[in-house]
């Protein structure tokens, strides 16, 4: 069984939303980089750094914003929980995106929260001072559009992916970016370091954990891909693609 070759976004590092576009997932992620050392001194002074322990929450659905936090390192998770209890998580972002929006300005309230799937460093810029750099440097007020943007993107393709495809294609399609951002080629086979629970894949792809254990046991079956627990082997990637 041949299985086309896929290429690596970025690395294991790289930022996960269910999408159709894998190569729109890492859009924004420069907002520092991206400056002249001078202007990245300016953002540093007017911000604070903290560092996020693992599991911790970072702001929360319902409390006022207060400006945006960019990712140093680490890994932090937006979801959305319903009154259930039960969760959606939106993305996870990584290192150079910035989290805390859409109110970039400190106005509103926060529709999502937002916690650390790792011991993670952020930068938080308030409100006001985002909008006094915004006022005063162009190449900034730009990063901010590019991260807005980057956002806006995500999100449409989530809600176009709960829209429009069953929850068995969304699975598929996260399978298939995991193993295009976090897979290594081993030969006609495609390796992915289990670094995701299947907890976290359920609430990313809208389902129970259960299922997703069932859904991932029949594909095991099925000879398209086989999980153990340290690693998920793709043999059949063509197989996850259909449709998508």
């Amino acid at each position: 069984m041949t299985v086309k070759p896929l290429p690596l976004v970025h690395d294991d590092q790289s930022a996960i939303f269910l999408s159709e576009y894998i190569l729109d997932l890492n859009s924004g992620a420069g907002f520092l980089s991206g400056l002249n050392d001078i202007d990245q001194a300016r953002i540093r002074k007017a911000g604070s750094r903290r560092l996020i322990k693992k599991g911790e929450g970072l702001f929360f659905q319902g409390d006022p914003h207060t400006g945006i936090w960019i990712i140093e390192s680490g890994r932090m998770r937006s979801f959305y929980a319903a009154p259930s209890g039960r969760e959606l998580t939106l993305a996870y972002w990584t290192a150079g995106h910035f989290i805390g929006g859409p109110e970039v300005f400190g106005r509103g309230r926060h529709v999502w929260s937002g916690d650390a799937l790792e011991d993670t460093k952020v930068l938080f810029v308030s409100g006001m001072a985002l909008r006094d750099l915004v006022s005063e440097i162009p190449a900034v007020a730009l990063k901010v559009i590019d991260g807005l943007v980057a956002k806006g993107t995500c999100y449409s393709a989530l809600i176009q992916m709960l829209g429009t495809r069953t929850v068995s294609e969304r699975l598929e399609q996260l399978l298939v970016i995991l193993a295009s951002t976090h897979g290594r080629h081993e030969g006609d086979v495609v390796v992915i370091d289990r670094s995701i629970t299947y907890e976290q894949v359920a609430s990313i792809v809208g389902a129970s954990r259960q299922w997703v254990t069932q859904s991932l046991d029949k594909l095991q079956k099925e000879g398209v891909l086989e999980v153990s627990r340290k690693q998920i082997s793709i043999y059949d990637v063509d197989r996850l693609s259909e449709g998508h």
